[in-house]
């Protein structure tokens, strides 16, 4: 297996719903669900990995208060390097709607200060070395973000691919947002979007088209996944071929955190050599399975294998 690492955005999510109609202000609704839980992009695959028994390495930051020491707990001896900032911890509440929709308020907290040095502090290119990085939260790591450029030099010299899912931009898909999202596309070997963030990038209405001109512009022309919820996936491999793979039909209880969940499975199985269509037929299952249960349930080291042999 390859080594995998994943390079970003580590906050606290707390999950209260469902809410309709809105509240008025300076009222009080009761719900019927809450959830405090590890979350962020970079935390919610990292959690994947634990569920599943993937070895692999998580490089973030976390504020100092009880909530940054509650994180670090969650990931143990790997979290033992994560540098800690004197700001509080990032805290993201979401509310759930009836129709499956979220909203969330986030504060800024300590992951606008997560930087390279944080990075190359907890992550060794060389023990990384032949493997995969996942580089997610990219609007929220404005000190990282700035410096995405060495860090593109930092895994090159180590032979490093980098898979990209920069999340969506806090001011949306701005040109500017966009021009940004192509200069690092063309730095990464992979590209982890859902269907509106690579057809709005692309500026094409058709998913396939949007993902095979996103492909133009990557190193190397690699791997473009374009992941479509209750319509499954598709990928643009680097001979060019489109694979497709549809979704199970599931009871839907919590979306949040789905694509990571999917990212999580997807690299976990290139990274154990799989074809690029077992590789989307296994994050389609696991996260198929971890937004139908709750507790979340990813299914564990046994069904992963399963998931990644089912097409053999």
């Amino acid at each position: 297996m390859r080594p995998l690492a994943v390079i970003g955005n580590v906050n606290v999510d707390l999950i209260v719903g469902p809410v309709a109609p809105w509240p008025k202000a300076g009222t009080e609704t009761v719900v019927d669900h809450d959830d405090l839980r590890v979350g962020g992009q970079a935390g919610n695959t990292a959690l994947a990995w634990q569920a599943l028994g993937i070895d692999f390495e998580i490089a973030a930051n976390v504020g100092d208060d009880q909530f940054g020491r509650w994180l670090r707990e969650a990931f143990g001896h790997r979290a033992q390097k994560w540098p800690v900032r004197p700001e509080g911890t990032t805290l993201s509440v979401g509310m759930t709607h009836p129709d499956g929709e979220r909203t969330f308020f986030t504060t800024r907290g300590h992951l606008p200060r997560f930087s390279l040095d944080d990075v190359l502090s907890v992550l060794d290119g060389n023990r990384l070395a032949g493997g995969y990085a996942l580089l997610s939260g990219s609007f929220l790591t404005d000190d990282l973000t700035r410096d995405y450029g060495a860090l593109f030099d930092w895994a090159e010299a180590n032979r490093i691919a980098v898979a990209l899912d920069a999340g969506w931009p806090i001011d949306g898909w701005t040109e500017a947002n966009c021009a940004a999202a192509r200069g690092w596309l063309s730095r990464c070997e992979l590209a982890l979007f859902n269907e509106v963030e690579t057809t709005t990038l692309a500026g094409l209405a058709s998913p396939v088209a949007a993902a095979r001109k996103i492909r133009d512009g990557m190193k190397d022309r690699g791997i473009v996944v374009v992941k479509r919820g209750p319509d499954g996936a598709i990928a643009i491999g680097t001979d060019g071929n489109l694979i497709e793979v549809p979704a199970p039909r599931v009871a839907v209880v919590d979306t949040i955190g789905a694509g990571d969940v999917f990212n999580a499975a997807f690299l976990a199985a290139l990274a154990h050599g799989h074809s690029l269509e077992m590789c989307l037929s296994a994050a389609i299952r696991v996260a198929s399975r971890a937004i139908s249960t709750l507790p979340r349930d990813y299914g564990g080291p046994t069904q992963f294998e399963d998931a990644v042999h089912e097409r053999a």
